[in-house]
């Protein structure tokens, strides 16, 4: 019997992007600083729309680097709203791989974003502003 491969999240991902040879490190796979900035994107995007406004990074807890990216790979970030404070949001993301010529996919990282909700000021603001 043949194993399930692992599918990303159902829906639209947040972002999908290409993986280019100006993300690589020395060894030729894409730099983990250029992932993390995508799925920061990603989170943000989530963040704004929740926070209906502005929102800064506040955390990243439990970054996994499961696989390397490679050039070329197109890859697709999902973003989840896994809790809402008074002020913050917690946004789990994850980061998932499709080789240019190929359909299988795999999941290369993933992390939980904290985002606190800022007024036009900069200042800590409620996520869910009175209307």
């Amino acid at each position: 019997m043949m194993e399930k491969l692992p599918e990303p999240p159902r829906g639209a991902p947040a972002i999908r992007t290409i993986a280019m040879p100006a993300d690589t490190n020395p060894a030729g796979d894409i730099f983990g600083g250029w992932l993390m900035s995508q799925m920061d994107l990603a989170a943000g995007s989530l963040a704004a729309l929740t926070a209906r406004g502005r929102s800064a990074t506040i955390a990243v807890d439990a970054m996994k680097f499961h696989r390397a990216v490679k050039v070329g790979d197109e890859v697709s970030l999902y973003a989840e709203l896994l809790s809402v404070g008074r002020t913050s949001m917690k946004i789990h993301v994850e980061a998932w791989r499709r080789c240019r010529d190929g359909n299988e996919t795999e999941k290369v990282t993933e992390a939980t974003f904290t985002f606190g909700a800022l007024d036009d000021t900069g200042r800590s603001r409620s996520v869910r502003p009175k209307v």
